[in-house]
């Protein structure tokens, strides 16, 4: 039996008998022996010591790779629910996965973990890595996994096991005398988990994620390569709480939540005034670039939602009410549908495409509370949207417009680092294989046309079409996902959306949906926590303070804020019978980027002494001079231009 096995530089190698991971690694080299800790099989990562039987393209994975964090990560969850049976005898083990910078796993026990537990399961997790145990997979018979679990107590893992279907391996993984129900991949062994792990928290979970059942208690963690990763990320995880926007959004008077409308944002004046700012800038860049903007309904009837496949794929996160003459109206989750029903609207001709119709249209998903987060995960919000009707042979060309233009809005807010992800079809789709190989290379192209490199994010389209998600890095490092850019050629067949072509026949017109920020209220999170509160003076809801020192420069100070509220400057006057290091402490704790302090001498010489946020000095300047740099200073972006 010969096997051909091909390996990432190209080369192939061959074999007369089956072959495992590791003794592939070994007959590469014994270096990578060493260090391999899995292989990638067709692109299926698996187990070091997999055999390997038939011909396939083969990658070893050692702990340099990504792949490796996955692993590592997976590996102390399972190393950590050893350590907490061990410690906490009794307690039954449910879920445990890997998730996106660490780990977490899901416990059933009747008395609740205390913080001070995570520092003893640590040290037991260490003893568990040290002793070095080999993972060994195993797979059992289905009525011999039921009855050991249940004989163990473990009734949730009874569960997990009933619900796989009858062809599904039962597959055990087991460390040494402990084991547990996974699919795997594992390391070779525990110590390939290493020494940089941390518990981080507890929390609540329902088993299943559904209310009805019983409340779990999950330990969350997170595991890195080495030492300094470890490091790294918690300093990222002190820094980011210093930056939360939910405290920063208390200390600025910004913005907040309640009870009586989960998921959904009180915006104070100064928080609206940031708002706005966004509105102005996007509405100003959308204008200039062509785009016409409209407004549609909050509620439509269901039909539409029936037509537009949202009612098939979305209905789950939908807000729908019925009415007493028995019509079923949904709140809207999307825009697109309304932007299609403004195009259908009189005649259009293929002279007058590309047409560009945005809206800032404000919709509603409905997310689990558990997964609301402040301004980043809520259930009502503001997507600046637009869709871009054009022909066939101006997809290209539009793609590549849009792209420039997300890259340059980002820039103004000071996002240099954008990371975008091509997303392909998914599983659950509309449209022929056909029409998606054309949407599919239409963005590829654009991003080779214009030298954007891209990663791919296989299966995770949209229904409709592929779609690209641009992703900024902030100033501590972390990734958000922000604007997308989707080619659609099915939506507006489905509505009957069309154009006059030259050979003067309907033709159905390929439609770009397109968001830049995204969610408003999510770019405001974003904006606060990136410059933990101290946003660029132009985005600033208040931008300046005027402050007394005694009550008889009171009237200065309103002639000086008339001076600013006259060159257009977000100004007011802190006038209150306070001493001045009170007032300077509690605007500089509110993020005011400038104080201009008036007494007695600023009165005399017509003066202001200025005081600039986090600066530990004050500048007299005349009040002329003073306006002149300001004005000049909080310019936004498309006024210094």
């Amino acid at each position: 039996m010969s096997i051909s096995i091909s390996l990432p530089d190209g080369s192939v190698r061959d074999f007369d008998s089956p072959i495992t991971g590791f003794e592939l690694a070994s007959d590469i080299g014994l270096g990578l022996a060493k260090a391999a800790i899995a292989i990638e099989v067709n692109g299926q990562l698996s187990d070091i010591s997999r055999v390997i039987d038939s011909d396939c393209e083969v990658k070893i994975i050692t702990r340099k790779d990504e792949q490796a964090l996955e692993l590592i990560r997976h590996d102390a969850a399972h190393v950590m629910a050893q350590a907490v049976q061990e410690l906490y005898p009794g307690t039954q083990v449910t879920i445990g996965p890997a998730i996106e910078n660490g780990f977490y796993y899901d416990f059933a026990r009747e008395e609740p973990f205390v913080p001070d537990d995570l520092e003893k399961i640590e040290v037991k997790m260490a003893e568990i890595v040290m002793a070095d145990k080999p993972f060994f997979r195993e797979v059992w018979d289905r009525a011999k996994a039921l009855q050991t679990f249940r004989d163990m107590g473990e009734v949730y893992k009874a569960e997990l096991i009933e619900a796989l279907s009858d062809e599904e391996a039962i597959s055990i993984y087991r460390q040494g005398d402990w084991f547990d129900l996974c699919r795997g991949p594992h390391l070779p062994s525990t110590g390939h988990v290493g020494k940089a792990f941390k518990l981080l928290k507890l929390a609540g979970a329902y088993w299943r994620g559904d209310s009805k059942n019983k409340m779990l208690q999950r330990i969350y963690g997170t595991a890195w390569r080495d030492p300094k990763e470890l490091r790294n990320y918690l300093n990222q995880l002190e820094e980011a709480e210093k930056r939360d926007h939910r405290r920063l959004g208390r200390e600025m008077d910004l913005f907040h939540f309640q009870e009586e409308a989960p998921g959904a944002v009180f915006w104070h004046h100064k928080g609206w005034a940031l708002f706005r700012q966004l509105v102005d800038y996007m509405r100003a860049r959308q204008e200039d670039a062509g785009y016409a903007e409209i407004s549609t309904p909050a509620v439509m009837d269901r039909s539409l939602w029936e037509t537009s496949g949202h009612w098939e794929t979305f209905r789950e996160h939908m807000y729908t009410t019925k009415t007493e003459d028995d019509r079923v109206f949904a709140l809207k989750p999307m825009n697109c549908p309304g932007g299609i029903q403004v195009f259908r609207q009189g005649i259009t001709s293929y002279k007058d495409l590309p047409k560009r119709i945005a809206e800032f249209g404000k919709v509603n998903r409905y997310e689990p509370s558990g997964a609301l987060h402040g301004l980043m995960r809520v259930r009502e919000f503001t997507q600046d949207d637009a869709h871009i009707f054009c022909t066939e042979e101006q997809i290209d060309e539009e793609c590549r417009t849009v792209i420039d233009l997300i890259i340059d809005i980002y820039r103004d807010f000071g996002f240099e680092d954008v990371k975008i992800k091509f997303s392909d079809r998914p599983e659950k789709r509309i449209g022929s294989d056909l029409v998606w190989d054309r949407l599919e290379q239409a963005l590829k192209g654009a991003l080779e046309e214009i030298g954007r490199p891209f990663t791919l994010n296989p299966g995770e389209g949209a229904f409709y079409g592929p779609k690209l998600e641009f992703v900024l890095r902030d100033a501590i490092g972390r990734d958000w996902q922000c604007g997308t850019l989707q080619v659609d050629m099915s939506l507006p067949e489905r509505f009957g959306a069309y154009y006059i072509g030259q050979n003067g026949q309907r033709q159905s017109p390929v439609m770009l949906h397109r968001a830049l920020f995204g969610s408003l209220e999510r770019f405001c999170g974003i904006l606060i926590e990136n410059y933990a509160g101290r946003l660029p003076l132009w985005l600033s809801p208040v931008q300046v303070v005027v402050c007394t020192i005694t009550d008889a420069a009171n009237d200065y100070a309103r002639e000086v804020f008339k001076n600013l509220y006259d060159a257009g400057i977000r100004a007011e006057t802190d006038i209150r019978n306070e001493k001045i290091n009170y007032k300077v402490r509690e605007h500089s704790q509110a993020k005011v980027p400038v104080l201009l302090v008036v007494g007695a001498k600023e009165i005399e010489k017509r003066t202001v002494a200025m005081r600039r946020l986090g600066g530990k000095s004050q500048e007299v300047l005349a009040l002329s001079e003073a306006l002149d740099t300001l004005k000049i200073e909080c310019l936004s972006p498309l006024s210094a231009n």
